[in-house]
Parts: C-alpha cells; sequence; structure tokens
C-alpha cells in the first residue's frame, strides 16, 4: 500500500529527493500477562531509553529530507538496534543520509547501500571528562534537517493513534504501519494534492 500511494504522488509530481532521514520510534506493546497464554507477545521485546524500560516493536523509517514523504519502513523488536536496519531504509540514489547518534559509526554501511552518498548523521560529543563543542555546534545544524522526521511520527501517533500494537506478532502489525505510512504520506501533501486537483 505504502509503495501504491508513493507512486501515485510521483505521479502527481511529488518525487523521492536525493536526501534521506532515518529514525526510529517505539510502539508500546501490553507487558501483561493477564491473556489465554498468560504470556507476553514473544514477538516484542524490552528495550531501555534515557532511564526507562519500554516493551514493544520498532518502526523503523526511511524519510524525504525535503517532502517528509516515507519512502521505506521497517518493523523489528524494541531491542533490535537502529543501526542494524539501516539499508533497508535507504533507496540508493541518495547524496545525503541524516540520523541521529544510533546510527555513529555506519559510515561504510550508507556508502555500500547509496554510494554517492554523505554521512550527515550525529557525532559524538561527549566524552568522560569533556565536551567537544565544535562538534556538538555540527550536531545542532544537523538537527534542523534531521527533526523533520519527528513530525512524521507526531502524524503517526498523534493523528492516526499508532501508539500502541493492536494485534499480537509483528507480521500483522508491520501491515497495519506501512498503511497507517501511506496514510500519514497522504496528510502530509494534503494541501498541495488538493491545489492539484482544483487546478
Amino acid at each position: 500500500m505504502l509503495e501504491a500511494v508513493n507512486l501515485h504522488l510521483q505521479k502527481q509530481g511529488i518525487r523521492i529527493t536525493t536526501g534521506t532521514i532515518v529514525d526510529a520510534t517505539i510502539i508500546h506493546a501490553p507487558s501483561s500477562t493477564k491473556n489465554r497464554e498468560e504470556e507476553r507477545d514473544p514477538e516484542m521485546h524490552q528495550t531501555k531509553k534515557g532511564k526507562q524500560w519500554y516493551f514493544g516493536m520498532k518502526a523503523h523509517v526511511g524519510v524525504d529530507s525535503k517532502t517528509k514523504v516515507i519512502h521505506s519502513a521497517v518493523v523489528t523488536a524494541a531491542n533490535v538496534a537502529d543501526a542494524t536496519v539501516l539499508p533497508e531504509l535507504l533507496h540508493g540514489e541518495e547524496t545525503r543520509v541524516w540520523g541521529d547518534q544510533g546510527y555513529v559509526g555506519q559510515n561504510e554501511v550508507i556508502h555500500q547501500a547509496a554510494p554517492r552518498a554523505q554521512d550527515c548523521t550525529h557525532r559524538r560529543y561527549r566524552y568522560k571528562d569533556r565536551i567537544d563543542e565544535v562538534e556538538r555546534a555540527k550536531n545542532r545544524t544537523k538537527s534542523s534537517v534531521r527533526s523533520k522526521v519527528e513530525h512524521v511520527f507526531q502524524v503517526l501517533k498523534l493523528k492516526f493513534g499508532f501508539v500502541k500494537v493492536r494485534y499480537r506478532g509483528l507480521r500483522k502489525n508491520a501491515n497495519r504501519l506501512f498503511a497507517a505510512c501511506a496514510l500519514v504520506n497522504l496528510f502530509l501533501v494534503r494541501k498541495k494534492l488538493l491545489r492539484l486537483a482544483s487546478a
């Protein structure tokens, strides 16, 4: 469904450009064992973010840096590191790839998936006894582009209610995510589509 919507958008002149922002968000799953099987969903896992533990799955997305259109999505258990699915989030024609510190040190992986891409992911700037102010300033500049993906997650979670999983297992929830991503794309470019329709 996501592919079909993106093809439709392409025909309307809304194209995927050469910049991709990669990121992941945690989708919560019920951690209760008060069910028929008396166990938590075996395909969901827990992960620690900051000082808090979360149980569920991760939605990884590749988002166009100009239009905010989601061009690729992958679902994994929550304990899978963001960087492991990085090649699947790139379309291969990128000249720039943005990401947070979860994608540190993935330069080689980026170049294998998109040979012309420049790695614009955040770099580590905190060390035990010091802060690298130059790297910190560079990260802040990169954030002006990278933060666009947060708007995509906001629409996914607040407009389409994708905060918790609805089914057991990753496969059914993945299908729901792909459909939701297609709806997010239509929502984000709705004004442009309406202008084209009335022209």
